[in-house]
């Protein structure tokens, strides 16, 4: 067999290989340019550049590797932080796919906003920004 056609397969094996089963739950601590994500089988935390998330349920991706889980999303307000005065949350819907051992995230939140599309890695260290 040609040393580029075995390559290619050896590629989209490895892909497949990738993809988690469909139903059991994302864990584990991913990260990306601008956004960290620490996913547990109950749920999970987000940190970004100027911003928190919290997804409220098990993130469970199908047999393509989509997925969607609730949440919330809480913009940061830079500079120091109140004591007493707690940023205003909203209910925000996360979507995403899981192929190739990359993950892309979206974030639909409530309000309007439209966070993502980022790209993030299994064990992979978050890059931020931080707001000031």
């Amino acid at each position: 067999m040609n040393m580029v056609v075995r390559a290619l397969l050896l590629l989209l094996l490895a892909g497949c290989a990738s993809m988690p089963p469909a139903g059991v739950p994302l864990t584990g601590r991913w990260g990306g340019e601008h956004v960290g994500l620490e996913l547990t089988a109950s749920g999970g935390n987000l940190d970004y550049d100027c911003a928190t998330g919290r997804i409220d349920g098990p993130v469970r991706p199908t047999a393509d590797g989509t997925f969607r889980a609730l949440g919330t999303h809480t913009p940061g307000t830079g500079g120091p932080e109140r004591v007493g005065v707690a940023p205003p949350s909203h209910v925000a819907r996360y979507e995403g796919q899981v192929r190739a051992g990359r993950m892309i995230l979206q974030v639909r939140v409530a309000n309007g906003v439209l966070v993502g599309p980022l790209t993030l890695r299994p064990g992979a260290r978050p890059m931020f920004l931080r707001c000031l």
